[in-house]
C-alpha cells in the first residue's frame, strides 16, 4: 500500500469560484504510480468544495459554466447571498470582535452563505482508480470551487492517492 500527497494552489475571486482541476488530479496521479486504489480530492477551506460534473461547453459574459451558474441560481432561492449584517445569525458580535482583533474587516465575515453551501456541497471527493485511470465517466471533470464572495484568496487543493503500484 502506498500513499501520496500533492497539494496545488488556485486563486478565488471576489465572486463564486470554479477550478477544473482534473488535469492537476491527472498529474498527481501519473506521479504517484499508484495504479489500483483512491484519490480524494479535498479542501481545508470552510467556504469551497469539491465536486464533479460534467464539461458545461457554455459560459456567461462572467465565464462562468452554465452548469455552475445553474447551480448559483438554485443555491439563490435556498441559501441566498448574503448582503448584510444581521441577513443570518452567524456572524455574531463575538465573531466580529474575533476576525477584527485578526485585522480581519468586518465585512469579511457576510459569508455566511459560503460556509452554508460548502456544507451542502461537502469539501471532498474520492475517485476509484483502476489500472492507473481515474473512473471519472465520460465527461467527469474534478472543480474546485470557492463560494465566498467577500473577497479573492489564493486557496490550496490537496490530492491524497491511496493504493497499489
Amino acid at each position: 500500500m502506498s500513499v501520496y500527497h500533492e497539494s496545488i494552489q488556485v486563486q478565488s475571486e471576489r465572486m463564486p469560484t470554479f477550478h477544473d482541476v482534473t488535469s492537476q488530479a491527472k498529474t498527481a496521479l501519473e506521479k504517484s504510480g499508484i495504479q489500483n486504489g483512491i484519490l480524494v480530492v479535498y479542501s481545508q477551506h470552510t467556504t469551497c468544495s469539491v465536486m464533479i460534473q460534467e464539461e458545461s461547453h457554455d459560459e456567461n459574459f462572467w465565464g462562468i459554466k452554465s452548469i455552475m451558474q445553474d447551480l448559483l441560481n438554485v443555491f439563490e432561492k435556498i441559501v441566498p447571498t448574503c448582503r448584510t449584517e444581521g441577513q443570518y445569525l452567524h456572524p455574531g458580535p463575538a465573531h466580529i470582535a474575533d476576525a477584527t482583533s485578526r485585522k480581519e474587516l468586518p465585512s469579511w465575515s457576510l459569508n455566511t452563505d459560503a460556509h452554508l453551501r460548502s456544507i451542502i456541497m461537502g469539501r471532498s471527493e474520492s475517485i476509484p482508480i483502476i489500472n492507473g485511470k481515474l473512473e471519472l465517466g465520460e465527461f467527469g471533470k474534478i472543480y474546485f470551487t470557492d463560494f465566498d464572495q467577500v473577497r479573492a484568496r489564493e486557496r490550496t487543493v490537496h490530492f491524497q492517492i491511496v493504493g497499489e503500484k
